[in-house]
């Protein structure tokens, strides 16, 4: 894309009008043409990628796409099969000792075509039946009543036509039109 700003630019094409041409934004036209000024074509070749590089060989990016098909269980997290982000950093740190952020993580797993799930949050003391009978129970004598569906009312935010209402219905003829 930097070279076509380049072969825009050499037709003395603004950057304004290089940046809805190429849909970029206005800064970035403007900043690839003060590097084309500075520094003609070669300025705007691409550099690769930003960021920082990836931290596992090949090699281990592909044990670590073996690890997670095993499954969490495989690797002492039996409460659920999930791999969650934090688990997959957990596990690059005891399989390959390299220290990655659960962010870090996420952006790994989706590379690999995975996607970190998300536990069901539950309390290990929870009481099933308890929970059941209080719902039945405690939860009708507890809870408001809600308003009937006929109580509620919906209208679209285009006003009604005047032909379409009643003679004696509120603001006929009350007050002159807006101009």
């Amino acid at each position: 894309m930097r070279m076509q700003a380049a072969e825009l630019f050499e037709q003395k094409i603004k950057p304004p009008e290089v940046a809805r041409r190429l849909r970029v934004s206005p800064k970035s036209a403007y900043r690839w043409h003060q590097l084309w000024r500075d520094g003609d074509r070669e300025a705007l070749v691409s550099r690769g990628p930003s960021g920082s590089r990836c931290r596992l060989s090949p090699r281990c990016l592909e044990k670590l796409a073996a690890y997670l098909d095993e499954g969490p269980a495989a690797h002492d997290w039996v409460e659920d099969q999930v791999w969650t982000a934090a688990r997959v950093a957990a596990l690059i740190g005891r399989k390959f000792h390299i220290s990655y952020s659960v962010s870090g993580a996420t952006r790994l797993m989706h590379r690999l075509g995975f996607s970190p799930q998300v536990p069901a949050r539950r309390v290990a003391e929870r009481d099933e039946t308890a929970v059941t009978v209080w719902k039945e129970a405690t939860w009708e004598e507890v809870k408001e009543p809600g308003r009937p569906a006929e109580a509620t009312s919906a209208s679209r935010t285009r006003r009604a036509s005047p032909a379409g209402r009643p003679k004696d219905a509120p603001g006929d003829g009350a007050a002159a039109p807006r101009s």
